[in-house]
């Protein structure tokens, strides 16, 4: 039998990217990789990460509290909180923050590949590296995520 995790609202290993935070609470190893998950505090009138697709694992967000802008291709739905989003492998997407209130994301990944990408982010900033949406693009590329540059404004 696994160990079972309690990750209390004080806890999880937290990453700041600009004014977005990531707080790690399944990093997979309870879930024996097959599931990541996160919560992604997302700052008013915040733009998310490039938009782009991934190769291997889904991803899902469920809108905790606020407003969320999910972009997919060249279509937006702006949602409130209680919204579920589910994204395949291969569908260009990315979120935003339109609204004047903190955005509160659920973050899920299965399986759990993308959450070393914060990770390394987190060092990359640490090491003096500024964060950018170049640098960002070049980190995902480590997690089979490519940019969807065809959908660039």
């Amino acid at each position: 039998m696994s160990g079972v995790a309690i990750v209390r609202p004080d806890e999880g290993e937290s990453v700041r990217l600009g004014t977005t935070t990531m707080r790690i609470l399944e990093d997979g190893t309870t879930t024996g990789h097959r599931l990541g998950i996160g919560e992604i505090t997302v700052a008013p009138r915040t733009a998310g990460p490039p938009q782009h697709r991934h190769a291997r694992h889904d991803e899902g967000f469920y809108v905790v509290s606020g407003t969320a802008r999910f972009t997919v291709g060249e279509t937006s739905y702006d949602v409130p909180a209680g919204t579920l989003a589910m994204i395949p492998p291969g569908a260009p997407h990315t979120f935003a923050n339109p609204g004047d209130e903190p955005l509160v994301l659920l973050n899920t990944f299965t399986p759990d590949l993308y959450v070393q990408y914060f990770r390394d982010l987190k060092v990359m900033i640490e090491s003096g590296v500024e964060f950018t949406p170049e640098a960002s693009i070049e980190v995902m590329k480590r997690y089979a995520t490519e940019p969807a540059t065809e959908y660039e404004k």
